[in-house]
């Protein structure tokens, strides 16, 4: 029950499906066979997804949707529920991020990008769970970060928002199981997406920039749902970071200060 592999007459919701990450996971589902809603802000970029779909032969809905308001994640996910009866699998996967240092970062953002990036994925998990429960079985993914599992400087507050969304999804993994509904956690590295602009790039330290696609992440994402896994980073490898931190936790704080620190002018100012 915990695997799904086969995708044909089933229903998805994905947020953030407007570009990057959600737009790549909405064309690769759609093209297995699934009944796609897309969820963002932006009309004219999920008209753009959801033409490009069903090109290809694929069904997909548009639903803007400011992921921020809960009273607009909730409408927009009963009409998927209304329209088609289901839910199948919901992504968790809007966001965004911001490169800036704790103690230049507006409050006002601070809490935006928490509603955003945590409580969306409250409110829509919310949402969808008695569709799920009727039918007693169902997938979740929730896109966290590996900045949800590693605090990072420069981005203090997003990191907050990722661990947030990392510990409520091992805790519903647990809770939610015995309801046949399956909690995968996605950890993304660096994912070539719009919320790498010049300006951020500025602030990271050009020999640890390694960029991968979305479809690679897709990939991962969709193997790690047909093994009825729990978790995955992409890429692999950066898992190795999680136990160096734990095992060594001082050389861990070392390494992370000498390669992110010195790139930020603003750091003492």
């Amino acid at each position: 029950m915990a695997r799904l592999a086969d995708f044909r007459e089933t229903v998805g919701i994905v947020t953030g499906a407007s570009s990057g990450i959600g737009a790549q996971l909405a064309h690769d589902l759609a093209a297995r066979g699934m009944r796609v809603a897309l969820f963002a802000r932006r009309a004219d970029r999920l008209e753009e997804v959801a033409t490009e779909i069903r090109r290809a032969g694929g069904d997909a809905t548009v639903h803007v949707c400011d992921v921020s308001e809960r009273a607009s994640v909730e409408a927009e996910v009963g009409k998927v529920v209304e329209r088609a009866g289901r839910v199948d699998l919901l992504v968790n996967n809007a966001g965004y991020g911001r490169h800036v240092l704790f103690k230049d970062h507006d409050v006002d953002d601070i809490e935006r990008m928490m509603r955003t990036n945590y409580m969306s994925t409250v409110w829509a998990t919310k949402a969808v769970l008695p569709a799920m429960r009727r039918r007693g079985r169902g997938w979740i993914v929730n896109v966290s970060s590996v900045a949800g599992k590693l605090g990072q400087p420069d981005e203090a507050a997003y990191s907050a928002s990722k661990f947030a969304v990392t510990g409520l999804s091992e805790a519903l993994a647990y809770e939610l199981a015995p309801l046949g509904i399956h909690v995968l956690t996605v950890y993304p590295a660096l994912i070539r997406t719009e919320m790498f602009t010049p300006d951020v790039m500025a602030r990271m330290p050009a020999r640890s920039i390694s960029f991968l696609e979305p479809t690679v992440l897709s990939r991962d994402v969709l193997r790690a749902l047909a093994r009825g896994r729990h978790e995955v980073t992409v890429p692999r490898w950066v898992a190795f970071v999680y136990v160096l931190r734990a095992l060594l936790p001082r050389f861990h704080r070392r390494m992370t200060s000498r390669v992110r620190l010195p790139v930020l002018p603003d750091l003492t100012t």
